[in-house]
């Protein structure tokens, strides 16, 4: 049985659709559709049921999902344990971390890492989710997270970044929160009450929501662009000369950043000097991160 069938297969029972499939592996959807029913031949049964809502899994499908799943835990433990045994500075480094790290802090240390290790060739994969380092959807995680990783993963937390309120200069000149609070307004996030928990245990408790966006990018751009105070991590809003911490604001603790691999591949030469030159690298921003730089 082709591990490739299998692994369409188990994509498709996870997500529940040939779209989402597709865009989890990075394929044209004819291309799933097209494995699915190859599995389906060999196997001589029907694995889903085509309905409005998506694919559902059959009793026969069901039947084979344990058997699949361990085949792929095997296979990413043979593709881990080579890989692990790795002895060259050569070859592709795929790197989870999110879109602030990479793009407010760490982009010119990663820059850094590529010159001095010219033949590791990194793979940045940017996204807030936290892809599985076991499936090898990435080698290493810049991750920031409360609490501890999997009992699997191997790595250190490197520190607590912390955050504060900030508004534009222009939106501060606007606006006198300290004695007239209400006047002002929050940049919030998904939140269906103007007065949320989180507003209501700040240092600005009379001042509602306004404008919601949903990405810290954007709420940093918000905040830029005059659209009310926003809580951002030291690291992004002590940098922007529009920017200020707003009056009576005080630094609070926001989330550890940890570094991890997988403990197969802890022994692999590009993995280890990454780690290395990151948790240095990290370190040294150890000022902006924890607000001592506004």
């Amino acid at each position: 049985m082709d591990w490739d069938d299998i692994r369409y297969f188990l994509t498709v029972s996870r997500t529940g659709s040939i779209r989402s499939a597709a865009l989890k592996l990075e394929v044209n959807h004819s291309t799933v559709s097209r494995r699915i029913n190859q599995l389906e031949k060999k196997m001589g049964v029907r694995l889903f049921d085509k309905l409005p809502s998506g694919y559902i899994i059959t009793p026969a499908g069901e039947e084979i999902i344990e058997f699949a799943t361990q085949i792929e835990e095997q296979t990413h433990a043979m593709e881990r344990k080579i890989y692990g045994r790795d002895t060259e500075l050569s070859g592709n480094l795929r790197v989870t971390l999110t879109a602030a790290l990479s793009t407010n802090l760490l982009m010119h240390d990663l820059q850094k890492f590529s010159k001095q290790y010219p033949g590791i060739n990194l793979e940045l994969v940017i996204s807030d989710e936290e892809f599985s380092l076991s499936k090898r959807e990435a080698d290493v995680a810049i991750r920031v997270t409360n609490g501890n990783p999997p009992e699997h993963l191997i790595g250190r937390q490197l520190l607590t970044f912390a955050k504060c309120t900030y508004a534009s200069v222009e939106y501060l000149s606007q606006h006198d929160i300290i004695n007239d609070p209400a006047s002002a307004n929050w940049v919030g996030w998904d939140d269906d009450n103007p007065f949320p928990q989180w507003i209501k245990n700040s240092e600005f408790p009379k001042s509602s929501i306004k404008h919601q966006v949903n990405h810290i990018l954007s709420q940093l751009a918000a905040a830029k662009a005059g659209l009310g105070i926003s809580i951002l991590p030291c690291f992004m809003g002590d940098v922007e000369p529009t920017l200020q911490r707003v009056p009576g604001a005080t630094i609070n603790p926001g989330r550890d950043i940890w570094l991890l691999t997988h403990r197969d591949l802890r022994q692999t030469a590009r993995v280890r000097v990454f780690t290395e030159f990151m948790a240095d690298a990290i370190r040294a921003h150890a000022d902006l991160l924890e607000g001592r730089c506004g």
